[in-house]
């Protein structure tokens, strides 16, 4: 058996992968769009590495909400799981993930890591492989 990859669960699957795409580098290499009867943001799509050994995709939710982080005790189910991305430099990677449309984590636990949210709310961490 080998693990390709996750699967994020998201409001607007497209959306999602266009951000992972440009973050990444990635191909979107398989888009579904909406399905008849569906609403529009429906769908599913998924992007895989260059090197052709890990994916990622993203599938529609109709009652998706963005992860709680940090967590809070007696809240929203917490974040599950989080894609962890080494960078070169962690301040370089850290801007580019804002221009590319994340959205830096209120709460970092630690040195070395910075907590990134997708602009669906899932957490992602980046760290310096430097």
């Amino acid at each position: 058996m080998t693990i390709t990859g996750p699967v994020l669960d998201a409001a607007d699957p497209v959306g999602l992968a266009r951000f992972y795409e440009r973050l990444l580098g990635w191909a979107m290499v398989e888009c579904e769009g909406p399905r008849p009867g569906y609403p529009p943001q429906d769908g599913w799509t998924k992007l895989r590495s260059p090197a052709g050994d890990m994916k990622i995709e993203f599938q529609w939710e109709q009652h998706y909400s963005p992860p709680i982080w940090p967590p809070t005790e007696g809240g929203q189910q917490t974040m599950m799981m989080h894609l962890d991305i080494a960078v070169d430099r962690l301040e370089v990677g850290v801007a580019w993930a804002v221009e590319a449309g994340a959205t830096i984590a209120t709460y970092q636990p630690q040195e070395g890591v910075s907590v990134m949210l997708d602009p669906e709310g899932h957490p992602f961490c980046l760290f310096s492989t430097g």
